[in-house]
């Protein structure tokens, strides 16, 4: 039985490639904890999550203050244990995106490093269903972009093999919602997908409203119409269009997921590592998601979420957001549209740690010890 002997913690701060805007904030910066756990066999595991501009020092105090030293001595292979144990531990601030956020990146960190052990890449030691999934992309399709400039991007993504393209909605009025969205469609034709993303910007009777409006544009689905919360307001939605409503980008709570789904709030699952904190619940969601026949879809962190959605049977797209380059020597492996589950041990991220180090924030880097 190998102990957890060390903790290193790390937070990089990375500008996103392009500008991103959606119906209610900009994406301006990408904090990102890291954690790289060792054991007395010496071997190492790493994992991460991540914020959008705020949040991420507390974080980093969560963790150094109350997490880590917590994982002292335990044995790394007892991740279900361990999750739960920190959980309770911060129990009285969960449910809630900063402890989920810390809980992220050790419970990744904790899979990387048995996967490593086992010598097997996490897409097979999670499940094996499939070493590919479909692409569709959201980088070119932000709220600021020009109509055309939205055209082209779906085209070239569409001459890619990529299966879709998202496209951000919330525009004041919803004539220039439907106006953009149906340049793409007529651009595109019938057999390529759109995806819509209104990021909680609208009422229950404005997204009735609206999905109305944009129902003969054939959509993928109208991704977070509401906010997350609003259970009832998204059950009401979905009983009103028949295009599918997907959630979970900012649902932190398995029990969130099983009452949207319980209630027929949603058809697509779009679960966040960072955000339901980490791959142990993530992959509870996952299977149950099965359970209601509903695919997974799962939000941002693509060079993570490709092994985890190839790791499954229902897992439907993966999204085509690049977050690390800058901190990544291999990337992510695309070929006709599909992205390639990796077949290196481990969660499939190859850290240039030279990057790492040197973008790191000097006053969040911690070591702890036994």
């Amino acid at each position: 039985m190998a102990k957890i002997e060390k903790i290193e913690l790390r937070m990089v701060d990375l500008v996103p490639k392009v500008k991103r805007t959606d119906a209610i904030q900009s994406f301006v910066s990408q904090e990102t904890p890291i954690v790289t756990i060792t054991d007395s066999d010496g071997a190492t595991g790493t994992g991460y999550s991540y914020t959008i501009g705020t949040g991420g020092s507390s974080v980093m105090r969560l963790l150094a203050d109350h997490l880590a030293p917590h994982l002292i001595g335990r044995d790394a292979d007892q991740i279900e244990a361990i999750w739960h144990d920190l959980e309770f531990a911060t129990h009285a601030t969960t449910i809630g995106a900063i402890t989920a956020i810390a809980l992220a990146a050790i419970d990744t960190a904790l899979w990387d490093l048995r996967a490593r052990k086992q010598n097997l890449p996490l897409w097979k030691l999670a499940g094996g269903a499939k070493d590919r999934c479909p692409l569709y992309t959201t980088e070119g399709g932000w709220l600021h972009i020009e109509t055309q400039a939205l055209v082209d991007d779906a085209l070239a993504a569409k001459a890619k093999g990529f299966t879709g393209s998202k496209v951000k909605i919330g525009k004041p009025h919803g004539s220039e919602d439907v106006a953009r969205l149906s340049a793409v469609r007529k651009a595109v034709g019938d057999g390529y997908e759109i995806m819509t993303d209104c990021n909680q910007g609208f009422s229950v009777d404005e997204a009735i409203r609206r999905a109305e409006r944009l129902r003969e544009l054939d959509l993928a689905w109208i991704e977070e119409p509401l906010p997350a919360d609003d259970i009832d307001g998204h059950v009401r939605l979905s009983n009103s269009t028949a295009t599918p409503i997907a959630v979970g980008e900012s649902l932190y709570s398995i029990r969130h997921f099983r009452e949207y789904m319980q209630k027929g709030g949603c058809n697509i699952v779009q679960v966040d590592v960072g955000r339901i904190g980490g791959i142990t619940p993530w992959l509870k969601v996952a299977h149950a998601a099965e359970a209601f026949d509903m695919p997974v879809c799962p939000h941002f962190l693509m060079e993570l979420h490709v092994s985890l959605a190839c790791a499954i049977q229902n897992g439907k797209y993966v999204e085509y957001i690049p977050q690390l380059d800058e901190l990544t020597g291999r990337k992510m492996r695309i070929e006709n549209g599909h992205a390639l589950a990796p077949s290196e041990p481990g969660i499939g991220i190859d850290w240039d740690w030279d990057a790492v180090k040197a973008k790191s924030i000097a006053e969040f880097t911690t070591a702890i010890v036994k």
